[in-house]
C-alpha cells in the first residue's frame, strides 16, 4: 500500500490539482486512480497551461470554428468535453463512496466574482451542460459569491468554495452552506449527496506573510529573530485554525439536524500545496495538513514527491494553542492577517481572471489564424 493509499485509510482523500486532455486520453489519469488518487480540480489557470501552452487542442478548435463557433463556445466546449471525460473516469469511486469522492471541479467565469447573481446563473448553465452527478462547481469565496454559494446548493448543486483565505470568511462559507441545504430541505427536496468542499489557500499566505517577516527582520533587528522562527508557520496554523473551527461547527444543532437528514461534511480542502519557497520541503503542505475528514489538492509534481518520500501519518492532534500563539507572534510584530488575507483574496480573484482573459484571447487567436 502507498503512501497515498495510506492517507484514505486515515481519512484524508487527495485530489489532483491538474487537468489537460492528454491526462484523460492517456491512459495516466487511470493509473492515478488506481495508486489512490480520489478526485480532481480545475482553474482557469490550469486550463490556460493545458489548451495554450499544447497542440491537445488545436484539431478540435479547428472543427468548432470552422462550424461557426464562436470564442466563448469554443472554450466552453473545450473545457465542459475534458471535465466530462474526467468525471466519467472518476465516476467508479463516486458510486463507491456514495458520493464522498470522485470529484471534477469547473469555476465560473472569475470575472463574475462580484456579481452573485450571474454566479448563481452560470452555476445552473454548467451544471446542466456537463450533465455529471459528480461535478463541482467552483465558486469564490467573496462576498458576493456567499449569496450565490447558498442558492447553489438549494438547487442541489455540488460547490467547491475556492479561494478562502480568512477564519472569519471560512465561517461564512460554512454558514452558506448549511443555509443552502436547509433551505433546500424547506422546499422538499432531497439533501442526499448534494456535496461541497471549502478551498483554503495554502502556500500563498505564507510567501505574503515570510515577505514581511522578511522585510521585519531587516528594518529591526529587534524584531529579527522572532521573525525569523516565525516564517514558514503562518500558513499551516492558519488552516489548523481553520480545521478547529470546522469540528466546533459540526457539532452545533443546525449542522447535526442536517447529517440526521442525510447531509454530507463540507470538508475543507487545502489548495495551492506546491512549496513555494525551495529553502522548504517540497511536501510541507502536504505533510504537515495530514488531518482526517479533509481533503488536499495536489499538482503532480507535489503528488510524485509525496509518493516517493512522504509519510502518511497524522499531523494535528485538534490542540491549537501552538497555532493560536502563531497568530498572536505574528500580531505583535504588526503583521495584520486580516489584511493579509483580503489582499490574497483580491490577487487570487483577480490571477484566476487574467488567467481566464488570457485563455480567451489564446482561443480567440487560434481561431482567427483558422479562418483568416
Amino acid at each position: 500500500m502507498n503512501s497515498v493509499q495510506v492517507l484514505t485509510d486515515i481519512g484524508q482523500s487527495i485530489w489532483l490539482d491538474y487537468v489537460s486532455r492528454s491526462l484523460i486520453t492517456s491512459g495516466r489519469l487511470q493509473s492515478l486512480l488506481e495508486i489512490g488518487v480520489r478526485g480532481m480540480t480545475s482553474n482557469p489557470t490550469i486550463f490556460e497551461k493545458a489548451i495554450a501552452s499544447s497542440e491537445d487542442y488545436d484539431e478540435t478548435i479547428v472543427q468548432l470554428a470552422q462550424s461557426g463557433k464562436s470564442t466563448n463556445e469554443i472554450y466552453s466546449a473545450l473545457t465542459i468535453t475534458d471535465i466530462q471525460d474526467a468525471a466519467d473516469q472518476l465516476r467508479p469511486i463516486y458510486d463507491k463512496s456514495n458520493g464522498g469522492d470522485g470529484y471534477i471541479s469547473l469555476e465560473v467565469n472569475p470575472r463574475l466574482a462580484h456579481d452573485s447573481a450571474s454566479t448563481i446563473t452560470e452555476a445552473e448553465q454548467i451544471w446542466a451542460l456537463v450533465d455529471r452527478p459528480n461535478l463541482m462547481i467552483k465558486i469564490p469565496a467573496t462576498k458576493e459569491g456567499l449569496g450565490a454559494i447558498t442558492q447553489t446548493i438549494a438547487a442541489g448543486i455540488n460547490v467547491n468554495v475556492t479561494l478562502i483565505f480568512s477564519i472569519d470568511r471560512y465561517s461564512g462559507v460554512l454558514d452558506a452552506y448549511i443555509s443552502g441545504l436547509e433551505k433546500r430541505l424547506t422546499s422538499g427536496h432531497s439533501i442526499v449527496r448534494i456535496a461541497s468542499v471549502a478551498s483554503f489557500f495554502i502556500s500563498r499566505l505564507d510567501s505574503k506573510v515570510d515577505a514581511q517577516l522578511a522585510d521585519l527582520a531587516d528594518k529591526d533587528p529587534t524584531k529579527a529573530l522572532l521573525a525569523k522562527e516565525l516564517q514558514g508557520r503562518a500558513a499551516v496554523a492558519n488552516a489548523r485554525l481553520a480545521y478547529s473551527h470546522f469540528l466546533n461547527t459540526i457539532k452545533n444543532e443546525r449542522y447535526s439536524a442536517l447529517q440526521s437528514r442525510g447531509a454530507l461534511l463540507q470538508r475543507p480542502l487545502w489548495a495551492s500545496t506546491s512549496t513555494k519557497n525551495p529553502s522548504y520541503p517540497d511536501i510541507k503542505y502536504v505533510q504537515e495538513l495530514i488531518i482526517p475528514d479533509t481533503v488536499n489538492t495536489l499538482p503532480p509534481s507535489t503528488l510524485e514527491a509525496f509518493l516517493d518520500h512522504g509519510r502518511s501519518e497524522i499531523s494535528f492532534d485538534n490542540d491549537v494553542s501552538a497555532e493560536i500563539q502563531v497568530i498572536e507572534s505574528l500580531r505583535d510584530l504588526g503583521i495584520d492577517m486580516k489584511s493579509v488575507t483580503r489582499e490574497l483574496e483580491q490577487e487570487g480573484v483577480a490571477a484566476f481572471a487574467n488567467s481566464f482573459e488570457s485563455l480567451i484571447k489564446s482561443i480567440d487567436s487560434k481561431r482567427a489564424d483558422i479562418l483568416s
